[in-house]
């Protein structure tokens, strides 16, 4: 009768954690990241037994990961685009205002705070790319 009653608390203890799971592969297509991820930790927390289910939840985690990190590279690369496009512009009127002796403080600056900008989306951009570069190979080794 023991064996019975621990045999079926673990099978509820599954099928709870199980619930968990498919929460959060909805939550992950409706796009709820942060909730498809809250999901995750609870399930990891309450149900620390449940060793199937939570290989699943990992690799649900790193494709929640890997599309974030998709979408927030795809926001960062336009505006890289478009702020490097910028500094472009800038830099050849700051050229041509500097051969003619016209150019300001105020130009010199602005093209500054430019190239700065561009530098900074240039390194996010990098670490995004490792990001997925590295969840992609995790998600090969399993």
């Amino acid at each position: 009768m023991l064996v019975t009653m621990l045999f079926a608390c673990g099978s509820n203890t599954q099928d709870e954690a199980n619930k968990l799971l498919e929460q959060a592969n909805e939550q992950f297509k409706s796009h709820q990241y942060d909730k498809a991820l809250a999901s995750i930790d609870s399930l990891r927390r309450v149900y620390p037994g449940a060793i199937d289910t939570r290989k699943k939840a990992l690799a649900l985690h790193q494709a929640i990961e890997l599309k974030r990190t998709q979408e927030e590279l795809a926001v960062v690369d336009s505006m890289l685009q478009a702020v490097n496009h910028d500094y472009n512009y800038q830099k050849q009127k700051v050229e041509k205002d500097k051969a003619a002796l016209r150019a300001t403080a105020d130009e010199l600056t602005m093209l500054t705070q430019t190239r700065i900008r561009r530098d900074s989306l240039q390194t996010q951009w990098e670490v995004l790319g490792a990001k997925i570069k590295y969840i992609r190979k995790k998600q090969k080794e399993q």
